[in-house]
Order: structure tokens, then sequence, then C-alpha cells
């Protein structure tokens, strides 16, 4: 039996000898390259904090102190430290564990986390609760993959000085974050990093410290003693140091037996401290270290004579086809430039920078920033693109809100991974955006449903005097549906026509509405299917039209119900006085998470696959309107969906 198999918990990681724990870390790469090869989610980053990691629960008793991380999806050899190898097989999977930090799987997991910057202000928050509470607990933030760049960070920083007890912050500093870290403060590091001096200090400190004496002396007498030792002119310890903390390193963050060395004694020290730590993302694997961008989150992989090979997707990505339809827009309008908080591989734009130097940059995670350099490049004329996860722009609701919709400037928000988003569960699901955005005065929403679509939304988008938003699932590009005409403003496409009963759909749940449509026509009931194109405006013609003769309606979006596009159609019929009469909307729950799985499953546990909506429309009708055929005359009946209509009589 190897050695990780023997760890239950951090208890037995304890049992073994320092001496042993290089080959404990060789394990867990072994077991999590095994894994994402086969299932694919987060790689290099784990592979660059495993000795960090064995290093934290050597030293410290968590759950008793507190282990937050910064950007969650580092925590797979934590994961397989604290009781959950058994069960990494089914990571990301449905009913399996999570691919990140998860409350409701371990007492290990503080906070559940998929977001950068928050861990500072999150252990600043623990650290001066439980010394209100009367607990001594020690509490560490590990911040890594460049989110010391963010903002909440910064403002964490600031707070963290003001501590008057133990802090450690861990500064993992691998060069990238999702991709090459951006900014001053990762350009400074960088050059501290490539001079000769980080070796020399690497070596003077793990020559002092274990000639300091720390009995009959105050730790912090010896923690000045240590600091006199190993700085040097380039470090940047100023800039830590003049927000009141204290900073030590950088030192090796694959030497464990040294990392250890140095929590212990860290760890004593009462007041916060930032440990500065050099690490490879993708450490242990050669092809990892040379692209980590690219093995940052990998789809399965398969290693071949030292080299990995990626299983490519099942077609086009609505990523690429984003990526492509702006780049056919770049070329005819020199006025546009595309913009990203830390994800250029992740949204596309890593090829539209190819094709366009000169007009394309990735700010780094600083979400907010980047909405406001879009702003002042709209203000100067520019077209500016921000292309953001959905769940990110959460981040920048306040700058979309103040400096481009107030302002009434054109920036193009474009929004991947609308929508459920698969193996990364509800800390990545984009079921907001279209309630947050809605509210705000002129913005124009828009959601295609196929490629076709979303390059007339491109084009429509580019040529407004307003701000707009463009969403897009984490998905393939289904096949296209023919006569595409171009997008008017607030107009929406009917898809099919039939007399009882109506589906409004937004985005691409109007494919599963066709597909539901089919369904329903072999049980003799007719639908007419619309794609809305538009969550704002909504088009009052087809709100008038679905709703006119009382006819079931039934709306369907990959969105919280909460606030979305079915809440604007029942909004747009309240203005017009129309009667509802037997009507449901189909979404996100607005009581619950949707955990991880696939996202084929996702969409069906909330009823938006073809079958749950063919059930929604069947229980409205069964509720009390007769079809065209008589029931006893169908072929069969389509059931199944659970729960209630919102409002039927």
């Amino acid at each position: 039996m190897g050695r990780l198999e023997q760890i239950q918990s951090p208890s037995d990681l304890k049992r073994l000898h320092i001496s042993e724990l290089p080959g404990l870390a060789q394990e867990i790469r072994d077991r999590i390259t095994d894994v994402v090869g086969r299932k694919g989610g987060h790689f290099a980053s784990n592979l660059g904090v495993t000795e960090l990691t064995i290093a934290l629960h050597h030293c410290f008793d968590f759950p008793t102190d507190r282990l937050l991380w910064d950007v969650g999806h580092q925590c797979y050899p934590h994961k397989l430290l604290t009781g959950r190898n058994d069960r990494f097989e089914t990571i990301r999977q449905a009913g399996g564990i999570s691919g990140f930090p998860n409350i409701d799987e371990s007492p290990y997991d503080v906070f559940n986390v998929g977001h950068a910057g928050t861990a500072i202000a999150t252990a600043i928050g623990m650290a001066r609760g439980d010394r209100l509470m009367k607990r001594d607990t020690k509490v560490v933030a590990v911040v890594g993959d460049a989110s010391i760049v963010n903002g909440v960070a910064f403002e964490g920083l600031n707070q963290a000085g003001t501590l008057d007890r133990q802090l450690l912050i861990v500064l993992n500093d691998n060069k990238w974050g999702i991709s090459p870290a951006q900014g001053g403060l990762a350009e400074h590091l960088a050059k501290f990093r490539a001079s000769t001096v980080y070796e020399e200090i690497k070596q003077r400190a793990k020559s002092m410290l274990p000639r300091v004496p720390l009995v009959g002396r105050k730790v912090a007498d010896v923690l000045e003693h240590v600091k006199e030792g190993i700085k040097a002119t380039l470090s940047p310890h100023q800039v830590f140091e003049s927000m009141g903390l204290v900073y030590i390193g950088p030192t090796d963050g694959h030497d464990i037996a040294h990392l250890i060395e140095m929590f212990e004694f860290l760890k004593e020290i009462n007041r916060p401290v930032v440990f500065h730590v050099h690490t490879d993302k993708g450490r242990g694997c050669e092809w990892a270290v040379a692209e980590p961008g690219k093995f940052h989150s990998p789809n399965p992989f398969v290693v071949e004579n030292g080299k990995a090979t990626l299983q490519n997707g099942k077609g086009k990505s609505w990523t690429r086809a984003f990526v492509d339809a702006l780049i056919a827009c770049a070329e005819t309008n020199d006025k546009i430039y595309a913009m990203t908080a830390g994800m250029p591989d992740g949204t596309g734009l890593d090829r539209f920078a190819e094709r366009f130097e000169g007009r394309c940059r990735d700010i780094g995670i600083a979400e907010s920033c980047t909405v406001d350099i879009a702003a002042g490049m709209a203000k100067s004329g520019l077209r500016p693109v921000c292309a953001i996860y959905s769940t990110f722009l959460q981040r920048a609701f306040d700058q979309v809100f103040q400096e481009v919709v107030l302002q009434g400037l054109p920036v193009l928000f474009c929004l991947d991974r609308a929508g459920l988003v698969g193996g990364d569960g509800a800390v990545h699901h984009g079921f907001l955006d279209i309630a947050f955005l809605r509210g705000l005065p002129n913005m124009v929403l828009m959601a295609p449903m196929d490629e076709p679509e979303l390059n007339e939304a491109m084009r429509f988008a580019l040529t407004l005097p307003v701000a707009a938003a463009i969403r897009y699932p984490r998905d393939v590009v289904p096949p296209p549906v023919p006569k595409c005409d171009p997008f008017e403003l607030g107009v929406s496409r009917t898809l099919r026509e039939g007399g009882d009963a109506t589906v409004l759909a937004y985005g691409t749940p109007a494919l599963a509405a066709m597909e539901a449509a089919e369904m329903l026509a072999s049980s003799g009931v007719e639908a007419t299917v619309v794609n809305a194109r538009f969550a704002k405006p909504v088009d009052r013609e087809m709100v008038r039209r679905a709703f006119q003769d009382g006819r079931p309606v039934v709306t369907v979006e990959d969105h919280s119900i909460t606030g979305g596009f079915g809440a604007a159609v029942l909004e747009t019929a309240a203005d017009l006085g129309l009667t509802i009469r037997s009507f449901r909307r189909l979404g996100l729950p607005d009581d619950r998470f949707i955990a991880h799985g696939s996202r084929a499953g996702q969409m069906a546990e909330v009823g938006m696959d073809p079958a749950g909506i063919a059930a929604a429309v069947q229980a409205l009708i069964e509720r009390g309107h007769e079809p065209a055929m008589r029931r006893t005359d169908r072929a069969r009946t389509v059931s199944g969906l659970p729960g209630e209509p919102i409002l039927s009589r």
C-alpha cells in the first residue's frame, strides 16, 4: 500500500517522517494526473501546490486552525489529504465530490470558493471572529494563481495590517493565473524571481533558521533577526510592509522540509505575515510546465512518450464561435478592442490577440478594473468588447452601472459560460446576469440560439449607441436553424406555429423547445415555439400574441427564474393589461443551487431538456385547456415534470 492510501486525515500525514513526504508528493501528483487525465478538471495549479499543501497540513491543526483557499481550483491535494482519496474518482461528476472547496463535503473546507481575491478578507474576518469568540486558532490564507492582483485582495491586505494577532498569508507565486500574470505587481515579482538573489536568499534562509534560538526570546525579536538576514535590494517587501505586514521570502515552494521549517516558525508570530513562495505551475509534468495555460483546466488527455494529447471535444464550442464572430467584425471595424479579466484562453481572446496584435488586452483577475478601462476606451471613441464569464461579471456590477450605463457608453459584454456549466458546479453557474443587468436603463440583452444568430447578434450589438450584453453557454454550438434574419431591436423570431400552447425560449433553450414541440405533436398537441432573442427590450408583440387567447404559455431560460426572462415576460404582460390564464416559467430554481455534474444532466434536473419542456406544456394543458385533438385520440402523453405552475386558473 502506498503512502497516500494510508492517509485518511492529516493526523495520518503527521505520522510520516519528513523524508517520506517527497514520495507522498509524487503519489499525489500521480493520482491527480491519472484522474484528471481520464475525467478532465483543473490540473496544472494542483500539481504546483502539492508540497505546499503537504507542509501546511503537517504543521497546522486543521480544521481547528483555519485554512482558506483563494481560487479554490487548487484544492485537489488538500482533498486527497483530508479523507477524500477514495472518492477522488468522482470529482466534478454528478453525486461526486466538488472540484472546489465545499462546506457540505468536509469540515476541512471552510468556504465554498470559486472566485478569486476573497481569501485574505475572509481570513481576516475569521481571525477577528475567533478572537472575539475566545478561540485559540491559527488562520492561514493561501493566495495563488495571480489572484493577489485582484482589488479585493488588496483591500484585504490593507485591513490585514490592522490585526494584532496571528494571520499567515501564503503568496503562492507561480508566474501564472489561468494565463500569465498581468500588471505592475506581477512584473515586480517576476523581476525578483528572475534574479540570482532569489536563490541566494533561499539558501541563506535555510542555513540561518536552524541557528536562530527560539527558547527564551520573543518570536518578534527572532523574526526581525531572520528578516534582516534574508532581505535583498530587489525584494518586494516594501509593497507589503508599507501596508503594515511582515514580509518573508521568497522561498522554494517545492522544498517540503524547508516549508515545514518555515511554517513551524511563522505560525508562532503574533502578527500578520506574508510568506512568499515560488512554485511551478504543472510541477512534475514537463509538458504541463511548458504549457501551463493549456493544462490549467484541460479536457481528458492521454500521456504517451512524455507528452500529453488532449482529447478533442465533440464539436465547435460557443467560445470558438464567439471569437470567430468577433474577428469577422474586427476585420471591417478597426475601433473594436477586445478585453478580458484573466481569461484569454477561456474566452477565446488568445486567438483574437494573435490576429490583431495591439487590439486586445488581458487585465488580469480584475473584472471591475477591466470594465472601467473599457469605459474609458469607449469614452475615447473605441468599441470595447469585454469577454467575461457570466459568473465573474457579477464582480463588476457597480462598474457596469456607474462607468458604462450611467455614462451612455457603448461597451459590449460577451458573457461566456452563461447558465449551467457542468463540472464546475454552483461556484461557476452563470445564473444571474439577466437579473442584474435587466434593471439598467437602456441596456440591451441578447441570447442567440445558434452560431448564425451569434454572428448577427454581434454585428447588431456593435452598431448600438448603448451598452449591450450577449450571453452564450459552455457547450458546443448546435446545427444551425435555416433562414436566420438579422437582429432588430426587441424583435423575436417564431420558429414553429401551433394552436394549443406557446413556448417562449431565450437563447439555446429554443432548440430544446423545438424538440419538445415535436414530442408534443406526436401526442396531438401543437405548440408554437418562439426564440425571443431579447430579454431587454422584450418583444411586446410576442407577448401579446402568446397570451391573447388564454392558451398555456411556458417560458424557458438557462438562468434563474427570479428576475430573468420569464419574469420580464410576466411584467410585459401586466403592462399590456393581458389576462394570464395558464403560465409556467422553466429555469434554474430560486431556492437551491445546482450541484456539479454534466451540463445535460443539470438541464434535465431543472426541467429544461426537451422531455421536461414537453412535460411542462402537457401539465398546463391537462389543468384546463383542451387541445385541437381530443385527449382520447392522442397516441401518447408526455409527463414527469414535478412541481406546479406558478400561475394557473
